[in-house]
């Protein structure tokens, strides 16, 4: 049987991503679906919004990625006094040259940590914003590239909203994912405190990849196969959150392209050079969750996005084919 174009681009990525995930696993315990969602943003081009509670590792995760791929890391503590060239960088006057020389901001790395993101004004998110979607960085007119790969890790703490600005809709859909880290089993947490009692072994990490090999990679996403029935049930669950009551908004076009962009990646992460309907059903609570508003009908009683979307995965039927 003849070998398909993107067999050998599968078994390359699924290569890296198992060397990225087993060096990240030496930091940070029992978090592997993260990392590989994480892993997914990287190489579709994309952005994640880690919503949980201070402590969960977040900070460690969005660290230990940067070190495994070689990459500049940088975290940006966001706060309401927060300036848009506090993050894209500013032109300054050098008494030494006597001419105006730029300063670059934290948004130029490979993995730019923005914490708590919903403490900064609705001026500052959106020169990050500008930022993740153009891939570039405009200071007095001057507009300059950012680093390849880069991807940005957002958190916001979904219990505190006081002195927040939240996120509008037409922000959160900037975000190819939402992921949560969680809090680990009793078992995880002793591993935790047994691994980090010493030192840290973030401090002992090496790259195991290039940014370039990563960009290179992530050229390649194209080869992995689609089978047009996948693509239509992918559209079909989208199409879906449109129509279904408990959503006053659905998800748009672009949720479609993240969703078929991530399936794409995640199928390779797996080491298959295909996509089958279970990677779209995998992607879908990550992808659209963040890019849904409730009625107000349903949120006082109290649902949520992940559980209408369970009832829409139940109800679109899935194409039986070998997909192989």
């Amino acid at each position: 049987m003849q070998e398909r174009p993107g067999t050998d681009a599968a078994g390359a990525i699924h290569d890296v991503a198992a060397r990225i995930r087993a060096n990240v696993g030496r930091v940070i315990v029992g978090a592997e679906d993260p990392v590989d969602l994480v892993l997914v943003a990287l190489l579709a081009g994309g952005h994640v919004l880690l919503e949980d509670v201070p402590g969960t590792g977040k900070t460690m995760m969005a660290r230990s990625v940067a070190r495994s791929i070689g990459g500049e890391f940088r975290r940006i503590q966001f706060t309401p006094d927060l300036m848009p060239t506090d993050v894209l960088g500013l032109n300054y006057y050098s008494q030494r040259t006597g001419e105006f020389e730029f300063r670059a901001g934290p948004i130029h790395a490979n993995v730019v940590l923005a914490d708590e993101i919903n403490r900064a004004t609705p001026r500052t998110q959106s020169a990050l914003l500008e930022a993740m979607e153009e891939r570039t960085a405009s200071v007095d007119g001057e507009t300059r590239a950012l680093p390849r790969p880069f991807v940005v890790l957002a958190t916001q703490n979904p219990i505190e909203l006081e002195g927040t600005f939240p996120l509008p809709e037409a922000q959160l859909d900037r975000f190819l994912l939402r992921l949560k880290v969680g809090y680990p089993t009793a078992e995880r947490e002793a591993e935790i405190v047994r691994r980090f009692e010493r030192a840290s072994p973030l401090d002992t990490l090496e790259a195991v990849v290039t940014p370039e090999e990563l960009v290179a990679l992530a050229e390649r996403i194209g080869e992995i196969h689609v089978e047009d029935a996948v693509v239509d049930y992918a559209v079909a669950v989208v199409q879906a959150t449109r129509h279904h009551g408990a959503f006053e908004l659905g998800a748009s076009p672009r949720a479609t392209l993240a969703l078929f962009r991530a399936a794409r990646v995640y199928a390779a992460i797996q080491g298959r050079d295909y996509v089958r309907p279970d990677d779209v059903k995998a992607l879908v609570h990550p992808v659209l969750s963040h890019r849904l508003q409730l009625s107000s009908a349903s949120r006082l009683r109290g649902r949520d996005a992940d559980e209408v979307l369970n009832e829409i995965l139940a109800t679109v039927e899935v194409p039986i084919a070998d997909f192989a």
